[in-house]
């Protein structure tokens, strides 16, 4: 079964068919109910070009989000969204897994919904030439940077903190409390992304001190999930690490270590310290609060999308913005005697 068969079924307009499809309003919700009822009925999957028959707005700027379940981009979308809306452009959103390739996606859409410009919310840290020249629609990386990749500063544009800094002032805050047995929780010491840059970070801030780097006491998830984190902080308990603070590049990974520590009797901050970064909404609820470093996203989102309109309207070139993120005490680190 075609578009043109679900049209002929309900007896309206390819074009209409297209519209449900798309999720365009202008359609009368009767009808709309309709169409989604046939589809369901004859499951109908649509192709990308019966998707596309209805064009979206001349002036759309879309988001690309690379992986599905990262809850901090979760909370910092409707910020994107809000920027676009506000400087006159529609807003088309996308989402696709950690494993899909962000560039050949973000070309597709371009192609697809005849985007003006692009804002990418995460993606790897090392593009090349060659794997970037494929993206000629504008673009920002948000949240990211192309910290071990070839490419110049003008080909490409970003918004986010400097990892690498902030990891270092995360772990400084623990031994500025007192602790010289610091842990870590990364998703990996080498993967030519964030969770590299804030164990370089960890590092450079222990040997600053005087304090020399353990890797037993480098704990790797293999992910940014919250159950391997579970299951990697559990693991290295049960084998006996032993630590007094802990740094955890993110705030959800940093919640699951907290359960971690807690189901083997460890209070946080009495026996153990936590700290992470992100500053995730989430994480101000739980007990003790977490102490972590927030990121601004709305200065982030808005940064973004002033660079990337800038370079549509061909203002300015590209661009990269390295912002602070701001300290926010909560009870989870204490100062040892």
């Amino acid at each position: 079964m075609t578009i043109k068969d679900i049209a002929a079924k309900c007896g309206v307009s390819v074009s209409t068919v297209s519209r449900v499809l798309n999720n365009y309003p202008y359609v009368k919700e009767d009808i709309r109910e309709q169409v989604l009822r046939v589809i369901e009925e004859e499951h109908f999957v649509p192709h990308n070009g019966a998707v596309s028959l209805v064009k979206p707005p001349a002036d759309s700027i879309g988001v690309l989000i690379r992986g599905t379940g990262n809850h901090f981009f979760q909370e910092i979308i409707h910020v994107i969204q809000t920027a676009i809306e506000e400087a006159g452009y529609k807003f088309l959103m996308r989402q696709i897994t950690m494993e899909a390739d962000e560039l050949r996606a973000a070309a597709a859409f371009a192609k697809e919904k005849g985007l003006k410009g692009l804002v990418l919310l995460g993606g790897r840290f090392d593009w090349t030439e060659e794997e970037a020249a494929i993206l000629t629609t504008p673009f920002v990386c948000c949240t990211f940077t192309n910290k071990f990749g070839e490419l110049s500063s003008s080909r490409y544009s970003s918004v986010a903190i400097d990892d690498k800094e902030e990891a270092y002032r995360a772990t400084k805050f623990l031994i500025d409390h007192g602790h010289k047995d610091i842990a870590i929780v990364v998703a990996s010491k080498k993967d030519h992304s964030v969770s590299q840059l804030r164990y370089e970070g960890y590092r450079k801030a222990l040997m600053d001190a005087g304090l020399e780097p353990d890797d037993r006491l480098v704990i790797e998830t293999g992910s940014f999930h919250m159950d391997d984190a579970y299951e990697a902080v559990s693991k290295a308990i049960k084998k006996g690490l032993a630590f007094t603070g802990l740094f955890v590049i993110s705030d959800f990974m940093a919640m699951a270590a907290i359960k971690a520590l807690a189901e083997d009797g460890r209070q946080v901050p009495k026996d153990c310290s936590v700290i992470a970064i992100d500053g995730v909404e989430m994480s101000k609820y739980i007990i003790p609060t977490l102490t972590t470093l927030v990121q601004p996203r709305k200065e982030i989102a808005q940064n973004a999308i002033e660079i990337l309109i800038r370079m549509i309207e061909g203002t300015s070139k590209s661009a990269q913005f390295l912002l602070n993120a701001d300290l926010r005490e909560g009870g989870s680190v204490r100062q040892l005697s």
